[in-house]
């Protein structure tokens, strides 16, 4: 990867809210994406979520210790193939500790993470804005990019729009957002197709989000 002309440092963009960027090195990028590719695959592989009202999410989703439909969690893919979710992984126990203490200086208390939705986006997904909301923990909740650059819409608690503040997400950023933000309303506003790094061999992004069920 070219070096930054000017680097992008860790940004508070609200109260509990990081971005830490260029958090992975290009060697955890290409490992993690390797493992993304894995879990992608069927049983319990990557599928279309569809919403109550009969629509469907524009990016495709796989679960790893438990699975998330809207809005609940099950251990079996409910809404797709029925087979037994796949297990969460202690790599991403362990980055999901060391995220949380990188953005906050300090470990997160309680249970270690339990879950992740791995959300694959091309250059036409995106992702309305929506609440973590669904988990009985609030742990905070641990976001990491891969692939392609986003636009990535971080508001408040209350309400869909403003105040909110758009975020660019590259290839190795972290984003962590708990305590007064947990439960803020946040989306994809869009994926900027060939942004990616080339060493890393994906065309689109991949966004690996780790919470705690509190199940």
């Amino acid at each position: 990867m070219d070096p930054e002309l000017f680097p992008r440092d860790r940004a508070e963009i609200a109260p509990g809210a990081v971005h830490l960027p260029g958090w992975l090195d290009a060697g955890e990028q290409r490992s993690l994406l390797e493992a993304c590719r894995e879990w992608a695959r069927p049983p319990a592989g990557l599928r279309t979520v569809r919403t109550p009202g009969g629509g469907t999410m524009s990016a495709r989703q796989v679960c790893l210790g438990w699975h998330w439909y809207p809005y609940g969690y099950a251990r079996t893919v409910v809404d797709g193939d029925g087979a037994p979710v796949k297990p969460f992984p202690d790599r991403l126990r362990v980055l999901g500790r060391r995220a949380v203490t990188d953005a906050y200086g300090a470990a997160a208390p309680g249970a270690d993470y339990d879950i992740a939705l791995v959300n694959f986006y091309d250059s036409d997904a995106r992702m309305g804005m929506h609440r973590d909301s669904d988990e009985r923990a609030d742990a905070p909740v641990v976001s990491l990019s891969l692939g392609d650059t986003c636009v990535f819409r971080f508001g408040n608690t209350a309400t869909r729009t403003r105040p909110y503040t758009d975020v660019e997400l590259r290839s190795g950023d972290l984003f962590v957002f708990g305590g007064p933000s947990r439960l803020a309303y946040h989306g994809v506003l869009r994926v900027h197709g060939g942004t990616a790094p080339a060493e890393l061999g994906l065309s689109g992004r991949l966004n690996i989000t780790l919470r705690i069920s509190g199940r």
